[in-house]
């Protein structure tokens, strides 16, 4: 399964991100290979909007469900509504997806 997690790092060791649209890295996972792409977030410093853009482009991923610390209620929203599921949680990237 393919999952995105916001991090502070551009790595599994790196700790979950407290923020979505803002968080430093998108790190996008294969939960059975732990095989994983690291992605600067593009929209962290947007003046606004920052929220849909990066569900979008989370969405353009192909990702089935988001872990992060914290989201927005219209990031929320448009994420539920595309059918992924947002997961709450906080340690190591590596140690939340055992946990999956």
């Amino acid at each position: 399964m393919k999952v995105c997690v916001t991090a502070d790092g551009d790595n599994l060791e790196a700790q979950v991100d407290s923020r979505f649209a803002r968080c430093n890295y998108f790190l996008f996972v294969d939960t059975e290979t732990l095989k994983y792409e690291a992605v600067k977030n593009p929209f962290k410093d947007a003046d606004h909007g920052a929220g849909p853009q990066a569900v979008q482009f989370v969405l353009d991923r192909g990702v089935e469900k988001i872990i992060t610390g914290n989201i927005g209620p219209k990031a929320e929203m448009i994420l539920k509504s595309a059918g992924i599921e947002v997961i709450f949680g906080s340690g190591k990237v590596k140690d939340v997806i055992k946990n999956l």
